[in-house]
């Protein structure tokens, strides 16, 4: 499980080196989620550094919150949302009902990761924060509430509605 960080005891407090510890803990699995997310590596690290940015701009509000982590996920999640928005509607006023042209992927990819793709791409955008944020993240319930603004039950409940689709969906049982 993923531990919120906390600023480093041996630093000042509000130094740069408190945020640095945090940037260094967050920033990995931040853009590992946000790819999951966009399927873009280099969508999903400029997202991570525009939220890590805002929590660097608000540091010192930030870095006593109970959960700056949370902060930091949720700011990229509404971030994503609102890159996605944009993308809607600059297709509508573009007329390209339908072209969905996608670029082809790199050579070598995996095809487990593809398979991932599809299974997120079969969940509400809910339940798949939900799942990331709890399945592979490694936050509880309680947490990803939090970070969604909802209650640790609606986290629940989504989970299992995203599970019951991709089992469903892909198949059950193992995994």
């Amino acid at each position: 499980m993923i531990q919120p960080a906390r600023p480093r005891a041996d630093a000042g407090s509000g130094d740069d080196l408190d945020f640095e510890a945090f940037f260094e803990a967050v920033y990995p699995p931040l853009s590992r989620a946000l790819f999951l997310l966009t399927n873009d590596a280099a969508e999903a690290e400029d997202l991570a550094q525009e939220a890590l940015a805002r929590a660097f701009e608000r540091w010192e509000r930030v870095r006593r919150m109970d959960s700056p982590q949370g902060y930091v996920y949720r700011t990229a999640l509404n971030l994503n949302r609102n890159r996605l928005r944009h993308l809607r509607m600059r297709a509508r006023r573009a007329l390209h009902v339908g072209a969905g042209v996608h670029p082809a992927e790199p050579e070598g990819v995996a095809e487990s990761r593809d398979e991932v793709r599809r299974a997120l791409a079969a969940l509400s955008v809910e339940q798949r924060d939900a799942l990331i944020l709890v399945d592979w993240l490694g936050l509880d319930a309680e947490e990803a509430g939090r970070v969604l603004r909802i209650e640790a039950a609606s986290v629940r409940g989504r989970l299992h509605r995203a599970r019951t689709t991709l089992r469903e969906r892909f198949g059950g049982g193992d995994g």
